[in-house]
């Protein structure tokens, strides 16, 4: 089999479950938890390993897109953590995030690496035929930036010197020359996400209104994969993008592109990928779903060692996965990002974030933020319950379930507010304190999951069309 093959060296191990060990733990009188923490790894694994019954389906293929944050998939199959919990995996390379969305819908795959909102809106039905799909693992925070062309910039830095010299770098210089094209009669500029319900889409619509620039009507809004980011922009059918990387840093190495910005610094540390299934799977196999989980955590953590990064760019850097030069990927893998070609990497350590600061664990205030920017910007247009849809969709049960398998510290509760911390801070409401990043957006703005109402009308660049008094009803 060919190295470059997307459905990689498939194999087979014996079956794997935890019950006997947890049986034999709490007829010691003492909870799982509290047992398996005391535990070394090996061990706790030998007893998963020991039990028969393991995954009620051992095949599994799991879907990604050529981007850097398909990392922990890709690792946990190349590195052999799927078949260490009875898995035989393939990977397959998907060339849009619809192929995934459906491919998964209809169970051509297993599961698959998604954007955050993606398994929101498909059970919602916001873009597509309703499939209630489900996520109990957060494949990474930050990973992306907004891209413009070298005339774009150019214009921007020659109507607001001063503001293009801020970081982090606000649209105020893309506003004064929206305006002046608008004087001048010209067509609005058209800017790439790469899906309508894409954490690019709400980021690059965050940044934008946030200096008030209405993005439905100021510019043109498109979607493009991943991989034709960098040709469109040569090509100039855009005028900026906003992707994951290495597609911004591909621009900026050939010199047909600057970063403006990337999504740490519009929101620090915000969720970004997750694993997906749909809801189906996940209750015909929860066996199987929690091994995959298991091994994604195990990935996740080998892939946050600093030591291990030079590795996960050579991995993921192959044909069969991101397909590019490994000197564009590993820039951000290994915590240095540039901006514009002419100046040298900045240190930006928390890039990309796969294990540390609980980066697996799928938050519901998480799932509730995103929400918050689909009634923001009309793609759901009836009333609904935020935080009751929310736990439908973002499972943390069974990711403690998996956690504690692995005796690793873990949320005790499923929300947390984002904005209120500037620096490193500590989270006590966990089997054991995690230590944490900071969460702050770049506008001062404080999401706290309990008053979503409020949060939404705190917004001026909004277009909702939703009946707000029914909404704010369903969410008192």
């Amino acid at each position: 089999m060919k190295k470059d093959d997307p459905k990689l060296q498939q194999s087979s191990t014996p079956e794997l479950t935890r019950r006997g060990f947890l049986k034999a733990g709490m007829a010691g009188g003492l909870t799982a938890a509290g047992l398996l923490g005391l535990v070394p790894a090996g061990v706790r694994n030998a007893a998963w390993a020991a039990d028969k019954t393991g995954p009620e389906k051992k095949d599994v293929t799991f879907g990604i897109i050529p981007l850097t944050d398909c990392a922990v998939i890709v690792v946990a199959h190349e590195k052999g953590h799927f078949k260490k919990y009875g898995l035989n995996s393939a990977v397959s390379k998907e060339a849009s995030w619809a192929n995934i969305r459906d491919k998964v819908s209809i169970g051509a795959l297993d599961g698959a690496h998604m954007l955050a909102g993606m398994p929101i809106a498909a059970t919602l039905g916001v873009g597509a035929v309703p499939k209630a799909t489900v996520t109990a693992f957060s494949m990474d925070l930050n990973g992306n930036g907004i891209t413009v062309s070298n005339d774009l910039y150019e214009r921007m830095v020659k109507a607001d010197p001063a503001a293009m010299k801020e970081r982090p770098l606000t649209a105020r210089a893309l506003k004064k020359v929206i305006d002046a094209d608008k004087k001048a009669g010209k067509p609005p500029m058209t800017f790439a996400m790469v899906f309508p319900v894409s954490t690019h889409n709400y980021e690059i619509r965050y940044w934008m209104a946030s200096a008030g620039i209405d993005p439905d009507n100021d510019v043109r809004l498109i979607v493009i994969p991943p991989p034709q980011m960098v040709a469109n922009l040569q090509s100039k059918n855009i005028d900026g993008y906003c992707v994951g990387e290495p597609w911004n840093e591909r621009a900026v190495t050939a010199g047909i592109g600057h970063t403006l910005i990337t999504n740490y610094e519009i929101w620090n540390n915000n969720p970004e990928k997750v694993f997906g299934v749909n809801k189906e799977w996940a209750d015909k196999y929860p066996k199987t779903h929690q091994a995959a989980v298991m091994a994604l955590i195990e990935a996740a953590q080998w892939m946050d060692k600093p030591e291990n990064r030079a590795e996960v760019v050579k991995i993921i850097a192959q044909k069969s996965y991101v397909n590019a030069p490994e000197d564009v990927v590993k820039m951000s893998m290994t915590g240095t990002f540039r901006y514009s070609k002419g100046e040298a990497p900045r240190p930006l350590p928390d890039f990309n974030v796969f294990y540390r600061y609980a980066a697996t664990f799928p938050w519901r205030s998480h799932a509730e933020w995103f929400i918050t920017q689909m009634i923001r910007w009309g793609q759901i247009e009836k009333p609904l319950d935020i935080r009751k849809t929310a736990a439908s969709v973002y499972r943390p049960d069974i990711y403690r379930d998996a956690a504690k398998s692995l005796g690793i510290a873990v949320p005790t509760v499923d929300h947390k507010t984002e904005g209120t911390h500037a620096g490193p801070w500590t989270l006590t409401q966990a089997t054991k304190p995690i230590p944490m990043g900071p969460d702050k957006f770049f506008d001062g703005m404080v999401f706290d999951p309990a008053k979503p109402i409020d949060y939404l009308k705190g917004f001026k660049v909004k277009n909702m069309k939703v009946d707000m008094a029914a909404l704010a009803k369903l969410n008192k």
